[in-house]
Order: structure tokens, then sequence, then C-alpha cells
């Protein structure tokens, strides 16, 4: 790998580690909202989808081994054990999605958004099957807390994402 491209996944992971700790909570949900899918999203524009996930993976390993990234500045492996833990590990599988079609797709920003909303739909089977194994409940009744009540700022996220990401794209070259 080429020293470029180690930068390019050492700035995204030291943006999403800035990032992800910014948290609002929500009243219906034990999981906060935060911009840790916005600065993934970005990251599928700026990197293909192996270093995006390089990046994601570096992120959530500084974050299990104490250092306070995670949503409301958390940290430890702990934090795997809540339930909030499945959507850290789904974050892979949204930027693997998002940035397969940013790449794929190039000239379509619907198709590089309908990507993102996939991987934020895979990234919500897991964190909402976790959170109902976690909470002892069923996954139907985790839904609305688990995913539901994120869906309207996560369609903003991913708008806001596509502009920026496709205009940081444009600017990087990449």
């Amino acid at each position: 790998m080429k020293t470029k491209d180690l930068t390019k996944i050492a700035l995204m992971t030291a943006i999403i580690c800035i990032l992800a700790p910014i948290s609002i909570p929500i009243p219906a949900s034990p999981v906060a909202l935060t911009l840790c899918t916005f600065a993934l999203y970005i990251s599928t524009y700026v990197l293909s989808p192996k270093q995006a996930i390089s990046a994601t993976a570096l992120y959530i390993f500084i974050g299990a081994i104490g250092i306070p990234v995670f949503s409301g500045y958390t940290a430890g492996l702990g934090k795997f054990a809540g339930p909030g833990g499945g959507y850290i590990v789904g974050y892979l599988f949204l930027v693997a999605i998002s940035a397969t079609f940013v790449r794929k797709y190039p000239n379509s920003p619907l198709l590089q958004m309908g990507g993102a909303l996939l991987g934020t739909m895979v990234t919500y089977i897991i964190g909402t099957y976790w959170m109902a194994t976690v909470t002892n409940a069923s996954f139907l009744a985790t839904l609305p807390m688990g995913a539901l009540a994120f869906i309207p700022l996560d369609i903003v996220k991913i708008i806001l994402s596509c502009v920026v990401g496709r205009k940081v794209q444009h600017y990087l070259g990449t």
C-alpha cells in the first residue's frame, strides 16, 4: 500500500474519531444519534471500499482499547456488550456497501445515496438484532428504538454526505 493511501486512511480514521463521539440522546432509544455515520459516509467518497473498511476497523479498534471515540466519549470492550454494540460492528458493512456503490456508480448520486441507505439498513438490522439480544426483547419490539427513530436524520446525513463527499472526491481527484 502506498504512503498516500495510508495517510488517507489515517486522516479519515482521525475524522471519524473526532466526529463519532458527538452525540444527541434520543428519549425513545438507548442508542444516541451520532455524527459517526456522517463521517463514515464521507469516508466512502474519499477512500476505496477496502480503505474505508480499514479506517472503520481502526476506529473500532481505537475505541475497543479504551480511547473514548464512541458515542458520548465512551470506550472499551464493554461498549460491545451494550445495546449499541451491534451498530458499531454494523459500521463495517455500512462502509463496505456504501463505498462499493460510490465506486461502481461514480456518476449517479442517486445510486450512491441508495448504496448508503442500503448499508445503513444492514447496520440497522445488525444493531437492532444485537439490541434485542442484549435487552432480552424481540426484534420487532426494539425496531422502533433501534432503527425507526434514526431513519429521518440518517437520510439527511446521507444526502449531505453525498453533496459534500462528491465535492471532496472531486477536489482530491479520487
